[in-house]
């Protein structure tokens, strides 16, 4: 579950040459993913600052707060840790990692998300340098490297069988017993980490190690909703929106289940989602454009006469977060490429009826789109106490 050494090090190897290639001295990147990213030290961020400065030459440090200390040289984290006392402190933590950088920078990088006023405490703290907006680490990011890879395609079978898992406990409810979103969202969260600590010896610990969203009937028409205390009804859908992070790698795995014989007008609304699905995911190719392979999917919708209930984009990429870049949007040209993740998720939502949408997790490979999540899809399948 855990990344090897060999990895930081090619990764540094490659932000070095990206570094020549700008002009920068070095990264200073406070995003607790990048963090991750960069050295393998997930944490869960708060006002403390946790940076990781990397340099053109010499070693990568990692400035932690003391209470952080023991917590990153139990990950093993790839840097060399630089620790403050306290935040905010007498003195600043930025001045506590100058004073650990052997050469002091002249053109500084630092992620466009970086506040204002923490680029403004890292100037203060390196008074000749210059601070430079760089999308350097957010570029190398988009592709994932076979080792991460592996982590997706674990974090896949989990989140599938999280899936099977909140089917059966459904099915084996009894009409009266239909668990609440709330119980049922809990039921497969618990499945999923038992699942994973079972199965594996050094498990990652990120912020949502498994989890997601669950709702049935009208409920399901608002795409982000967080689970409640209403039950589930026969004779409406109910949608399970789950995923997991192995080795810090994100997959998300949705289905819509129809709970009893589905309806003509639930058929038609779920038969124009798979085929949406089918062809957007179809897309997710080598050399095609985001906003083309959005385009692709949509039109189906569309097409049905349905676009007055599109809510929302194909999907987006997933890498150490949810959602990340490239868009599969409007607006997003970026060119997949082999080895980005992205969800496939297109959906309808109507209003005081139900939301309909199915997301695959799906890894674009030189020969095309690969699935990491294969849960069925076919209506026959998703169909449950009919």
């Amino acid at each position: 579950m855990r990344l090897p050494p060999s990895f930081f090090t090619a990764l540094h190897d490659r932000v070095r040459a990206g570094l020549d290639e700008a002009g920068l001295d070095a990264l200073l990147l406070d995003d607790p993913l990048d963090v991750a990213y960069l050295t393998g030290f997930a944490h869960f961020p708060n006002e403390r600052p946790v940076v990781v400065y990397l340099p053109r030459a010499g070693e990568v440090l990692l400035l932690v707060p003391d209470l952080e200390r023991e917590y990153a040289a139990d990950q093993r984290a790839a840097a060399t840790l630089v620790v403050y006392p306290e935040f905010p402190g007498e003195r600043s933590p930025f001045a506590v990692l100058a004073d650990a950088v052997d050469v002091a920078p002249r053109r500084l990088g630092h992620a466009a998300s970086t506040s204002v006023g923490r680029v403004a405490a890292v100037a203060a703290a390196f008074p000749g340098a210059e601070p430079v907006t760089s999308d350097l680490v957010g570029r190398l990011r988009l592709v994932k490297t076979p080792e991460e890879i592996v982590l997706h395609t674990e974090a896949a079978r989990i989140a599938d069988a999280m899936l099977a898992e909140g089917a059966r406990l459904v099915a084996a409810a009894g009409p009266d017993d239909l668990p609440t979103e709330t119980e049922l969202a809990g039921h497969v969260t618990r499945f999923g980490t038992r699942m994973m600590y079972a199965e594996h010896d050094d498990v990652v610990v990120v912020p949502m190690l498994t989890g997601g969203l669950v709702y049935g009937g009208a409920n399901s028409a608002q795409p982000h909703r967080l689970p409640g205390g209403d039950r589930l009804r026969r004779g409406e859908p109910f949608m399970l929106s789950l995923g997991c992070a192995v080795g810090g790698r994100f997959v998300e795995s949705e289905r819509t289940f129809l709970l009893g014989e589905p309806t003509a007008e639930q058929r038609r609304y779920y038969e124009v989602v798979r085929l949406a699905q089918e062809v957007g995911t179809a897309a997710l190719r080598p050399g095609t454009r985001c906003v083309d392979a959005n385009r692709a999917c949509l039109d189906v919708v569309r097409r049905a006469g349905l676009a007055g209930y599109l809510r929302h984009r194909q999907g987006h990429g997933i890498g150490l977060g949810f959602h990340e870049p490239p868009w599969v949007a409007d607006g997003d040209e970026t060119v997949l490429e082999p080895g980005m993740v992205l969800s496939s998720e297109p959906g309808v939502y109507v209003p005081g009826h139900a939301g309909y949408r199915i997301s695959d997790t799906v890894l674009v490979t030189a020969d095309g789109p690969e699935r990491l999540t294969s849960y069925p899809r076919d209506l026959d399948r998703i169909v449950i106490g009919a």
